[in-house]
């Protein structure tokens, strides 16, 4: 299979290097509050720069709806990245334009500039023809590195592409090819995959792709409880799927064809009561092992005989995927099953661990335990398309070695 071309494979001295990049970051006060997308796209750039190259960044923050809105402003991310870079970085207001294009012209080598909101402009999510020349002319290099927009095929993802002769990917997009498809299509095995979250709706193409390659699956979250109707259990009020009960039976029929051990939770925290807004629950217990979920009462989270079976199989893990919390994570009282999950897989230092995107992302982040995991993917929806095996046209844009 071809090798998708990297920044590592181009001479970019002197070089007008036009960068995607993700800096779809949370902003406070007119600042950003959580600059870990900024700081996962610096590799690149301090590649691009040492090298002589003149970059160009480009990215979408929030969903302003084809519509310039300050509130949306990239202008933040200029100083913030500035400060991370140690050198200026100017900040154009604009994506496209005369001014924009006269700007790029006067650059010198190792100067950085960042172009306004690419979804100011409705072209950008329609993929338009003219908004994508017009951001190929300010390129001799077409970089992308904004693999959790890899999934759309946007101007400046996708059709960009097709008026630059030379695309690459960045050193952080190469990192997501790298650990979401070469490690799980050739895992070392043994290869657990944790999956949880709400929906077996969302997940189920995903478990269907990985059934082909895992070793043991562990099944968390509210999905869990549509797994459980499948095999003749009670869920009482708890968050599932009814109408999606034969198709999780068909996942748990492929896996036992294929020897997969496929492993859902032997108890559950259950309450009788949510407030999301205030962060509560009501009364709450722990079901018996087996026990079914009464009427009345709905199940937040996996139980400590499942977290102790779930923690033996991450144990002996060579490769662990997880993607998905065990339960309402964001309340403190349904936080304990998924944050015994980071920490089991944090604790195990010799297997290949990567933690595939959305909110896996702030459940990793939130247990303390983030710094001790071998990948974060930054990607939400594109991690999920590229573990199903479908194609990124963001990423399939690129060339190929």
């Amino acid at each position: 299979m071809a090798k998708t071309t990297t920044i590592r494979d181009l001479d970019v001295t002197g070089k007008r290097v036009l960068v995607r990049a993700d800096f779809n970051v949370p902003l406070e006060g007119g600042k950003v509050s959580d600059d870990s997308r900024i700081a996962g796209t610096l590799p690149t750039l301090e590649y691009l720069l040492e090298r002589g190259a003149r970059v160009i960044l480009m990215s979408h923050l929030g969903r302003p709806k084809g519509k310039k809105d300050p509130k949306y402003s990239l202008r933040p991310v200029a100083s913030d990245l500035a400060d991370k870079l140690g050198r200026p970085v100017l900040f154009l207001e604009d994506c496209r334009g005369a001014k924009v294009e006269e700007a790029v012209s006067q650059m010198q080598d190792g100067n950085v500039v960042l172009l306004e909101n690419v979804r100011f402009y409705p072209d950008e999510e329609q993929n338009g023809e003219e908004m994508s020349k017009e951001l190929a002319r300010l390129a001799d290099v077409y970089v992308n590195d904004a693999f959790g927009s890899a999934h759309r095929a946007h101007a400046s993802t996708e059709g960009v592409t097709r008026h630059v002769d030379i695309c690459a990917a960045g050193l952080l997009m190469e990192k997501e090819l790298k650990f979401l498809g070469d490690h799980t299509a050739n895992p070392d095995r043994p290869f657990v995959v944790i999956l949880g979250g709400a929906k077996v709706s969302d997940k189920i193409n995903v478990i269907q792709a990985l059934l082909d390659k895992a070793d043991t699956l562990l099944i968390g979250g509210a999905m869990a409880y549509t797994f459980a109707l499948a095999v003749g259990r009670k869920v009482g009020g708890s968050l599932s799927e009814p109408d999606k009960v034969e198709v999780a039976r068909a996942a748990l029929k492929k896996a036992e064809e294929r020897g997969v051990k496929f492993l859902l939770p032997v108890d559950n925290l259950i309450v009788d009561a949510i407030d999301f807004d205030a962060r509560t629950v009501g009364e709450s217990r722990l079901t018996g092992e087996g026990e079914d979920i009464p009427d009345g009462w709905e199940g937040v989270d996996i139980g400590p005989k499942t977290v102790e079976l779930f923690r033996n199989e991450i144990a002996g893990a060579k490769t662990v995927l997880w993607n998905g919390p065990m339960g309402i994570f964001e309340i403190e009282a349904c936080s304990k099953g998924t944050f015994a999950v980071a920490e089991a897989v944090a604790a195990n230092e010799g297997c290949v661990s990567i933690i595939g995107g959305g909110d896996s992302v702030k459940a990793i982040k939130k247990s303390g335990y983030a710094e001790k995991v071998g990948f974060i993917s930054t990607g939400g929806g594109a991690s999920l398309e590229f573990l199903e095996g479908k194609t990124l046209p963001g990423v399939d844009a690129l060339d190929t070695v």
